[in-house]
């Protein structure tokens, strides 16, 4: 049995994705009962399920689909804390290819670097083959 691929997405790769199951790494900037507001290279409206448990302006792994309004239905959220780090683009990794996922997810598991998670993105969509397996 193979599971849906997951493909890491922030606002700016929303439209691409509307009706699929994504992953979404950011900051909780909002919260409102059973939705909340989520920084991830702009604002994400995200509907939450009773099992999601967000604390205010922390960051938090979103997995769910992405609605015709382009918010997210979240099937699975975990939250990481107020660890984060924020740099600018330029003291951010610069790695490409395979090494790239290597190096961030090392990154992000120190300390959350929204810049380093800004990168990942940009390269799991810029090398599709590295990350995802091709549809036959």
């Amino acid at each position: 049995m193979t599971s849906e691929a997951t493909p890491r997405i922030n606002a700016k790769y929303l439209d691409a994705f509307a009706n699929r199951t994504v992953r979404i790494l950011g900051k909780v900037v909002t919260l409102r009962g059973e939705s909340a507001v989520v920084e991830a290279n702009g604002a994400i409206v995200v509907h939450l399920n009773r099992d999601a448990h967000l604390t205010l302006h922390n960051a938090v792994e979103l997995v769910g689909k992405v609605q015709p309004d382009l918010s997210i239905k979240v099937f699975q959220a975990t939250d990481f804390g107020d660890k984060i780090v924020s740099t600018t683009p330029s003291q951010s990794l610069k790695v490409s290819g395979v090494a790239a996922q290597l190096a961030l997810q090392l990154t992000l598991v120190l300390s959350l670097d929204f810049a380093a998670v800004e990168a990942l993105v940009d390269a799991t969509h810029r090398y599709k083959e590295i990350f995802y397996e091709s549809a036959e």
